[in-house]
């Protein structure tokens, strides 16, 4: 016996080598043999085709059951008689796939009888074997979730282990003894889906430790897929999902894979039982290197991330067909646990971030935070399920859901969702919502002002004076940084209706645009009277002061704005932006807006002494720098001819070096406009007002022609005095 004990061991050491081996090889890796399929990655043998809106489909590569180890597990466990061996093999049992074809039934009673061979009589697990019972207790939990998924859609309670007990007897005389919140959960399992609250079976503590929170994420999709559910289950599988996604440490692959699929079958996503097997072991982890590639790098796929989308849509679907009803009365529980995962679907978009959904689906899910809106501050509101807390769920998940980041990192990335054919009317209840928190919630505002900036769109006139009366004090120096920055960004989506003061009607409107939002802009980027060595308010920040450019470039249009421009220091900040933004020769569009708006304040003859700090030396390192490029589409703005004339005024100073690097800048300016000819004159049979515009370009390209021609001269003049003797 001893010797047959010793062959055991030794034959399981070399399964458990062949076991890591063999896991090893499920994880693709880059191959040089195309005709080894095994090698292959394995999105090329996926084929995700959701079958109908609640369905989703996954045809895996299929492995037979004899090159898996379940079954040398399972006969070690059936014939070996050394404890050790069987202690050994029990371990390895939740760690590898366990199909619904292989017959498990001898291992449960067999896992039940040792697990009470360690237990006393007073049913307390005796010390010396608590390693040995834990071990058979979570191989009896694996074993068990599969058995009942076999069986699915079996009706009646669970009598699978095959002791005298029925099985939830069984998991509650071992919950009795180790008291573990598997054991817990197992137990509600092994009750019939419609099988009321019993006697002797509590909630399970949400108080988990991570590795049993990562148990959790394994075990409970099978509750969901059978049925066997109640709102305890629920609450549990929400704080499991969010304790994990939301741990100090990133979350691996794995627990988000597990994560996905758990949300996935809590919102009635459906999966075939032998995949939700297989993705639960052995695809856990190559499932989201594959279908989720932008966790590792943005790797380009053929096959897009159906995994997730099919997720995705299923929220949105279910927000979408909310009638504004009370969601505890939900029948099915798909649209209640859908609410209560709000914020855990956009830490998983956040994650993952390699999706994109059209226009029409984005402005649905603002539709959705509408009507929570009109809810809340209706009067008759009495439904404490549909509160601000969600609304603020949803308003981050119609972020999440296009991939856009509300992270302050990522405020000035050049993101913008079209708002479609909807009308600024449609936008007015984000105003009246920043006015109902804006004071309370700086995180809701934020949220609101990134939306308005990123939508780039405005609110009605008759929302105006709301908005920027809630933006004036968004952008005050208390405020944090990303708050006013976000303001800003909203800001420059409405500069053109903050130019166009003298369009105004109201008058208080008017007052209030020029002598309190002027300050409130300098202040969203210089709060500080000592700018901070670096952080969001440093000095110089290039998409920040673009952003600030940009606004001060458009408000210098209107000579009502020039006396507050001045008073208020934007002048000063555009000059002091000249050593910073105008000295390198390379393609930089700061400088251009520079020259645009001080151009704009010295047509002014009263700007005489507000411009009188400027050098001579800075005025050209300004005009240079304006035609280093990037200013193509957007030269019709500034009156190209003032450009021009300011140009050839300063350009006396200009080194053999500079007016090299003119000459080469106003000729590829002039190989555009070239190039834009061509296309009017394409367009010339299908677009009459082309005419016109060919006419104000052909008055461009002269004037430009004329500065090159003078800028060459100059060059020619310092070659000709070098070679003088």
């Amino acid at each position: 016996m001893r010797a047959t004990g010793t062959f055991a061991r030794g034959s399981l050491q070399l399964l458990l080598a062949a076991l890591h081996k063999g896991l090893r090889s499920l994880v693709p890796h880059p191959s040089t043999n195309n005709a080894d399929s095994e090698a292959q990655p394995l999105d090329q043998d996926l084929d995700v085709l959701p079958e109908n809106e609640y369905t989703l489909t996954l045809n895996l590569p299929h492995i037979p059951t004899s090159d898996l180890e379940a079954p040398s597990i399972k006969w070690l466990l059936e014939t070996s008689t050394d404890p050790e061996v069987l202690h050994a093999a029990a371990s390895f049992v939740p760690q590898v796939e366990w199909p619904l074809c292989l017959n498990v039934s001898d291992m449960l009673y067999q896992l039940s009888d040792i697990f009470t061979s360690c237990v006393d009589s007073h049913r307390r697990i005796v010390p010396s074997f608590e390693a040995r019972a834990s071990a058979c207790a979570m191989a009896l939990i694996r074993l068990y979730h599969g058995r009942i998924l076999q069986a699915y859609p079996s009706p009646g309670d669970g009598d699978f282990i095959g002791s005298e007990s029925r099985d939830f007897s069984v998991f509650f005389q071992m919950n009795f003894a180790v008291k573990h919140t598997i054991l817990s959960t197992t137990m509600r399992l092994s009750l019939s889906e419609n099988s009321p609250s019993v006697f002797g079976w509590s909630p399970p503590d949400l108080e988990t430790p991570d590795p049993v929170s990562e148990w959790l994420s394994h075990c409970l999709p099978y509750n969901f897929v059978t049925g066997r559910v109640d709102k305890s289950i629920e609450k549990l599988a929400i704080a499991v999902i969010s304790k994990l996604l939301r741990s100090p440490s990133s979350p691996s692959n794995q627990i988000i894979a597990n994560c996905t699929l758990l949300a996935c079958v809590m919102v009635g996503v459906q999966f075939d039982k032998k995949d939700i097997v297989r993705i639960d072991k052995r695809y856990s982890l190559t499932l989201l290197l594959l279908l989720l590639p932008c966790l590792t790098k943005r790797l380009r796929s053929s096959a897009l991330p159906e995994f997730l989308e099919v997720l995705l849509w299923q929220f949105q679907k279910v927000l979408w067909a909310w009638d504004g009803g009370d969601i505890s009365r939900d029948s099915t529980g798909v649209t209640r646990r859908a609410w209560g995962l709000l914020d855990i679907i956009c830490c998983i978009l956040d994650f993952t971030r390699c999706h994109n959904i059209s226009s029409s689906s984005h402005m649905r899910n603002l539709d959705v935070c509408r009507r929570i809106y009109s809810r809340v501050r209706s009067s008759e509101q009495n439904d404490p399920s549909v509160s601000l807390a969600t609304l603020r769920n949803v308003l981050h998940f119609t972020f999440a859901a296009v991939g856009v980041s509300r992270s302050p990192v990522n405020l000035w990335n050049d993101w913008y969702l079209q708002g479609g054919s909807h009308s600024p009317e449609d936008f007015d209840w984000l105003v009246d919502y920043l006015d109902y928190i804006y004071s309370d919630d700086h995180e809701v505002a934020y949220n609101i002002l990134l939306l308005l900036g990123g939508m780039g769109v405005s609110c009605s006139p008759a929302k105006q004076h709301v908005f920027i009366e809630r933006l004036i004090p968004c952008m005050d120096s208390n405020m944090p940084p990303h708050l006013r920055h976000a303001a800003l960004r909203a800001a420059h989506s409405a500069r053109e209706e903050l130019a166009s003061i003298d369009a105004m009607d109201d008058a208080r409107l008017r007052d209030m645009v020029l002598t309190k939002l002027s300050p409130a802009i300098m202040s969203a980027i210089c709060p500080h009277t000592t700018p901070a060595d670096s952080g969001p308010d440093s000095l110089f920040r290039y998409f920040r002061d673009l952003c600030y450019l940009e606004i001060v470039f458009a408000l210098a249009r209107n000579l009502n704005w020039h006396p507050h421009l001045s008073g208020d220091r934007h002048i000063d900040r555009c000059i002091s932006m000249i050593p910073h933004y105008c000295v390198s020769r390379c393609r930089d569009v700061h400088a251009f807006y520079i020259a645009g708006i001080l151009l704009r304040i010295a047509s002014e003859q009263t700007s005489d002494t507000i411009l009188s700090s400027v050098t001579e030396q800075q005025w050209w390192d300004v005009m240079r720098s304006a035609w280093n490029g990037y200013f193509y589409e957007i030269y019709q703005d500034l009156n190209l001819l003032v450009l021009v004339d300011g140009t050839k005024k300063w350009m006396h100073i200009a080194s053999k070096s500079d007016l090299e690097q003119l000459v080469g800048n106003v000729d590829q300016f002039l190989e555009h406009l070239e190039g834009i000819k061509q296309e009017q004159r394409r367009l010339q049979g299908m677009r009459p007002e082309v005419q016109g515009l060919e006419q104000q370009e052909g008055i461009v390209i002269a004037n430009v022609t004329e500065l090159r021609t003078a800028a060459s001269n100059m060059l020619e003049s310092f070659d000709q005095q070098l070679s003088v003797p």
